[in-house]
């Protein structure tokens, strides 16, 4: 055996990745998928769409490369994480579209949990705060308003799963309904303390417990590959939502480690041992991995949107024709000139978690280009990190001396250097930046023995770029500043405007 596939479903793509023994990238084959937007505030995907073109990207990755499914030793699948599916056991038909993890329509709802005085009960049992972000809501909307649908889960006909739950079911041709310790952590119904389905949060979030998974360690043989797959029987081995994965196929594996991803949102986690700590600062405790009966925790950060901003400047203000013009455009000028850019679309999220706030622009004057602004949108991605790190800093009684960073919009030097200066610590960018896939396929790797230990991946795991902090301090003090500024600004805004 001679690779492991890795697949990656995210937000707006599926995609397939196949790595070699030594950690290299063999082949990709991507395709995106439709999202919709029924109302302000709904965003859903098409179930049967994402396996269809999870499908179609993995036969496109073997072939492309003229290789053999037999010669695939196992597959990982990493995964959006919140994203829910609701579907009928035996026919398979999800009963509505899977509610992403951006999507708002619960907000109401979440709003009368945090007035019943329920928001420490599920902190503590969780670590997590109440927001539509999280699964549970979503899981209950579904169940209120879809014809019928409560009285079929009460008599076992309806199962739910996050995206990793609803391929593997799929795949091992409705066999295995399972997910993993860091996908569950992320659903509002998952103790992360006794590692498994709480039934107190359970009968609030009024979900019935026959509809939940299994829930297993992220590094194990879950089942294997059937029909679907030309009747190969391909062993699925490993399971880690998207950020968790991240931070294993950055091999931060060791406490006070911390990576960023910068994908649609952006997402900073740090790995803080084998004990959960509660944060203080807004901040979510989650499950990082479980492997070897060993879990775990890491702190996570969310902010909601990050590489999105560019694609909004793309689509929708249309100053750029490609996602990466933003960089020499943000360059044509030295600086913002004081225009700070927020870009809350979907609201804010840690530290902040303001599920109200809306995109905002401050401190436009007749001068202001779209290169001001283009400038603006990658400064923010870097200021909202900041945010994150300083409350991690706080939470843990670490002092961070080093980001690793990772996803698309690292190739951007411009904002890597930023973030750098911004931080005011070393920014690494590995050699493989895609580190979600690689997090899933190491997972998948070592429950088969294709890697004998984290010991032998730690060793695959090279640097590519450094960028060291190299602005004056007190320019960047004062950008720092005026982003605070901004950011009261727009709570202000928010408490007269909602």
């Amino acid at each position: 055996m001679k690779y492991i596939l890795s697949i990656d479903q995210g937000t707006t793509s599926s995609r397939a990745i196949i790595f070699d023994k030594y950690g290299s990238i063999v082949s990709v084959a991507q395709k995106e998928f439709r999202q919709y937007f029924p109302k302000p505030g709904w965003v859903e995907h098409n179930p049967t769409e994402i396996l269809k073109t999870q499908i179609g990207v993995i036969i496109e990755a073997v072939t492309n490369k003229d290789l053999d499914l037999k010669e695939i030793a196992a597959i990982g699948i990493t995964n959006q994480r919140e994203t829910i599916v609701v579907w009928d056991k035996k026919t398979g038909e999800p009963v509505y579209n899977a509610i992403v993890w951006q999507d708002k329509r619960t907000s109401k709802f979440c709003d009368q949990i945090n007035k019943k005085e329920k928001s420490d009960l599920i902190k503590e049992k969780t670590g997590l705060v109440i927001d539509p972000y999280f699964s549970a809501t979503k899981v209950k909307w579904i169940l209120d308003n879809v014809k019928g649908a409560r009285d079929r889960a009460e008599r076992g006909e309806l199962i739910l799963g996050t995206i990793d739950t609803w391929l593997i079911w799929n795949l091992t041709n409705k066999i295995n309904h399972v997910t993993d310790t860091s996908n569950a952590s992320r659903t509002l119904l998952f103790n992360i303390i006794t590692l498994d389905w709480d039934d107190e949060l359970l009968e609030l979030f009024t979900i019935p417990k026959t509809m939940l998974p299994v829930v297993k360690q992220s590094s194990e043989v879950y089942g294997h590959t059937k029909s679907i797959l030309n009747n190969i029987q391909i062993p699925i081995s490993g399971i880690a939502g998207d950020q968790q994965a991240a931070l294993f196929g950055q091999m931060c594996t060791k406490r006070g480690m911390v990576k960023n991803t910068y994908g649609t949102g952006c997402f900073m986690l740090m790995n803080i041992g084998e004990k959960p700590i509660i944060s203080k600062n807004n901040l979510l405790t989650t499950v990082a991995w479980k492997i070897n009966g060993i879990t775990h925790y890491a702190l996570e950060g969310s902010i909601f949107i990050a590489g999105a901003v560019v694609q909004w400047l793309r689509d929708s203000l249309k100053i750029i024709k490609s996602s990466q013009d933003v960089e020499k455009l943000a360059n044509s000028v030295d600086s913002s000139e004081g225009v700070y850019f927020i870009p809350s679309f979907a609201g804010l999220g840690a530290p902040h978690w303001n599920q109200y706030a809306r995109g905002t622009i401050f401190g436009l004057n007749r001068g202001s280009t779209d290169a001001h602004i283009a400038r603006a949108a990658i400064e923010a991605i870097a200021f909202q990190t900041m945010d994150v790190l300083k409350a991690m800093e706080s939470d843990s009684g670490i002092s961070i001396e080093e980001l690793r960073v990772d996803g698309g919009a690292t190739v951007n030097n411009t904002l890597m250097q930023f973030q750098a200066d911004v931080l005011n610590i070393k920014t690494v960018r590995p050699k493989v930046v895609e580190t979600t896939a690689m997090g899933a396929a190491f997972l998948a790797g070592l429950a088969v023995g294709f890697w004998e230990n984290q010991e032998e991946i730690q060793s695959i795991w090279q640097m590519d770029t450094s960028f060291s902090p190299t602005k004056s301090r007190d320019k960047i003090e004062k950008g720092i500043e005026g982003w605070y500024n901004a950011i009261k600004a727009l709570e202000t805004w928010t408490k007269t405007n909602v």
